[in-house]
């Protein structure tokens, strides 16, 4: 969408990468990067990125803008797109098992507040989505009870947690999605499937309804 120079293309939609929905929603501090990609996932790939957008999404600084969007699509984790995404439901309760499906290589995964308590599950019965879900919470505060312990001690940015095998395979992954001013906690059986367009797609809903 950008030169060397920093000038921007009008006619391109920006879309958001899994790599870049992840970063968007894996922290509840928010910086330059997670604004941007929070507005390009709400409304992005509806319409082309001009600049009188891309400055209002960013604050009213053109120029920051500019650099923001440079280095998040040198990440790879937006790009330009000629055409717009397709238009989704916006029912999400409906497209949830579906694309909790997806995001496990054994179709088991579901959607957990930071309460406990599960919005979808995937492959999973109610009783045990129930017990996960639980986890799920006790997970997210012990996360915020050791954050600087994680973070400032260890150097370890990644809010996510993991049951493993002695092989050091994922049996049960834990990540916190942070939209607005709900968490949400996805969990995954098996090895987690989050670098593909369904992931995309359920964090393009939940920043509809909650950024």
């Amino acid at each position: 969408m950008m030169t060397d120079a920093l000038s921007l293309n009008s006619n391109l939609y920006p879309i958001a990468s899994p790599a870049g929905a992840y970063y968007a929603v894996s922290s509840p501090e928010p910086d330059a990067a997670r604004t941007l990609l929070l507005h390009i996932l709400r409304l992005g790939h509806t319409i082309p990125l001009t600049e009188a957008l891309l400055e209002e999404w960013s604050g009213n600084n053109l120029e920051k803008g500019l650099e923001t969007l440079y280095r998040l699509q040198r990440l790879d984790f937006v790009q330009g797109t000629a055409e717009p995404r397709p238009t989704l439901s916006i029912n999400l309760e409906m497209q949830l098992p579906s694309l909790l499906e997806a995001l496990s290589e054994r179709g088991h995964a579901l959607l957990a507040d930071d309460n406990g308590l599960y919005y979808a599950t995937a492959g999973f019965h109610h009783e045990s989505a129930e017990e996960i879900a639980a986890l799920a919470g006790d997970i997210v505060t012990l996360s915020r009870r050791h954050a600087l312990l994680l973070k400032n001690n260890l150097n370890i940015s990644s809010q996510a947690w993991s049951v493993s095998n002695p092989a050091g395979q994922s049996e049960l992954g834990f990540f916190p999605l942070h939209v607005g001013q709900q968490s949400f906690v996805l969990v995954t059986g098996g090895t987690p499937q989050l670098q593909n367009e369904a992931f995309v797609t359920l964090v393009e809903l939940l920043s509809r309804r909650y950024a």
